[in-house]
């Protein structure tokens, strides 16, 4: 039998939802990540120091007893953000970043910023400050192709923040494109990859008719994209890190409504490692989940260790959502009904 110890892993790139849907899913991040960076497009953004606290607040009261886990928590960019609340949160160890989502380019992204130069004395100041700047880099422009707008956004927009601010710490989210493998290796910026874009490319949003379980934001692109995601999340590089964009539907809204997003916080790392053995890389796997990302944050790594072993791992259906003892609710996790060849066996210490 296979085994694997590596640095306990940080999730860079994570949605918790609120309420019933936190309480039930939580527990799935932080009994095998040290840390989270928690995107704040709740159903209220995250646009301030008072709704941080509060989120992260709830986030706490919902983790299990005695765990160690540590949301990081972000501000929502818009068009109005104050660049005192944002710099003063971040000096004072409330927002760990800042969250940029063009408007209505994904789930409730409908307070996003409409016209990114007018967020340029912003980054300014976030680079004098030393802040990241997560982006989730699309346009939304109607008149551009679904599967072309990563690419669009790199050209018209992420291309001149890089060139105007070059000290600005800049991660590009869900990377989905060869092209975006490049731009990232070119510019000195980082970028996290998620699970699924690894595994899946856009066909599978079209198997057995129209399937929503697989339509995500930014969605999958071509093949040869897949393999290019591949090739540099299982390459060592550092500019590339674990950031799993797991973001849970109660089945009755994924289902039938075709809400975007992926929900793998369950199998995220067994996931990852998949591909990392598929692509004979098992000896980079601990540097893309464990230490890239500390790394790039300059934060330490985690002292806890995980054990990996290689064995069958029939992964469920679906996930219950339990409120005072009763099922309300169901979300399918990302391999459902699959039997992966890898199990999280335990924590060390």
């Amino acid at each position: 039998m296979k085994t694997l110890t590596i640095i306990k892993p940080d999730d860079w790139h994570l949605h918790l939802r609120e309420g019933l849907v936190l309480k039930n899913i939580i527990h799935f991040t932080s009994e095998y990540f040290g840390r989270a960076i928690v995107m704040p497009n709740t159903k209220v953004p995250i646009t301030s120091i008072k709704s941080a606290i509060s989120y992260k607040k709830s986030i706490i009261e919902a983790l299990p007893e005695s765990s160690k886990f540590k949301p990081l928590m972000t501000m929502y960019l818009t068009d109005e953000t104050d660049k005192g609340e944002l710099i003063n949160g971040f000096k004072n160890n409330v927002f760990f970043a800042a969250k940029l989502y063009p408007a209505n380019a994904t789930t409730n992204s409908s307070h996003g910023v409409r016209k990114i130069e007018n967020l340029y004395k912003i980054f300014e100041s976030m680079q004098d400050s030393g802040m990241p700047l997560l982006i989730h880099g699309e346009v939304t422009d109607s008149e551009v192709d679904v599967f072309d707008r990563e690419e669009v956004f790199i050209d018209k927009e992420l291309s001149q923040i890089t060139k105007r601010f070059p000290k600005l710490k800049i991660v590009l989210e869900h990377i989905t494109t060869s092209y975006a493998v490049n731009f990232v290796k070119e510019n000195n910026i980082g970028a996290t990859i998620t699970p699924h874009h690894l595994h899946i490319n856009r066909n599978a949003m079209f198997f057995g008719g129209l399937n929503s379980d697989f339509y995500c934001l930014p969605v999958a692109k071509r093949e040869n994209n897949r393999l290019a995601l591949r090739k540099a999340a299982t390459s060592g590089e550092k500019c590339f890190f674990l950031g799993t964009d797991s973001a849970p539907h109660l089945r009755k809204w994924k289902a039938f409504c075709g809400c975007a997003g992926i929900f793998n916080s369950p199998v995220a790392i067994e996931s990852y490692l998949t591909v990392f053995e598929e692509e004979d890389a098992l000896d980079n796997f601990e540097k893309f989940a464990s230490l890239n990302g500390p790394n790039f944050y300059n934060v330490p790594p985690n002292k806890e260790k995980l054990k990996l072993v290689s064995r069958p791992n029939k992964i469920k259906e679906f996930i219950d959502v339990i409120q005072e003892k009763n099922t309300v609710g169901q979300i399918k996790p990302f391999h459902a009904g699959e039997t992966l060849q890898w199990q999280v066996e335990g924590k060390l210490i």
